[in-house]
């Protein structure tokens, strides 16, 4: 189930109330520093943990090249998960940055090596566009290594305002994006 798009609806998001609706969120997983399969488990582990937050599905694992990193990046891991929530776009992505805080994600230059990322790439029908959140994420539609693995377990899934992952993902170079069978990520 997604979000309302009407207008006319007012945002639960704004309100104060226990009424929320559920909405499906995607979130992109990756790790480039330290014990990468652990850290990508553990914040399957910690999100499937999270109040309101309910995982749906996983993607495979898949090694990926750094894009737009410093030359001596190692390369990621990454994954997709879809998850089903009530919470706000604010709160869940607030909760993103925990996970990647508990797994000593260091902020600072910008695409550099990282224990633990993790973007929150749509929340249902929801379009955010400020300095802390936007929504849809501004470069899902031309990452392979995001669109690959979102394919893999949802290939009907759309990013809103930029089309079918099925469509987006033949404009995209995915060269650098190898499906890493020996590597599972397990659903708690």
């Amino acid at each position: 189930m997604t979000e309302t798009p009407n207008p006319h609806i007012v945002d639960t998001d704004t309100l104060s109330g226990q009424l929320r609706p559920f909405r499906r969120a995607v979130l992109s997983l990756g790790s480039n520093l330290g014990d990468r399969e652990a850290n990508i488990q553990g914040a399957v582990s910690s999100l499937a943990d999270t109040p309101d937050v309910y995982l749906v599905d996983r993607s495979p694992v898949y090694e990926t090249a750094p894009v737009d990193s410093p030359v001596e990046s190692e390369d990621f891991l990454n994954a997709v998960l879809i998850v089903d929530t009530t919470l706000s776009a604010d709160t869940l992505l607030e909760r993103c940055l925990a996970v990647e805080d508990a797994f000593g994600r260091e902020r600072g230059e910008r695409n550099a090596p990282r224990t633990l990322d993790i973007d929150l790439l749509v929340l249902g029908d929801k379009q955010v566009s400020r300095d802390s959140l936007t929504l849809p994420h501004p470069r899902a539609h031309e990452r392979a290594f995001v669109l690959q693995p979102w394919f893999d377990i949802d290939p009907n899934g759309e990013i809103p305002g930029q089309g079918r992952i099925a469509d987006l993902i033949g404009g995209v170079d995915a060269a650098g994006v190898r499906r890493r069978d020996d590597v599972a990520l397990e659903l708690p």
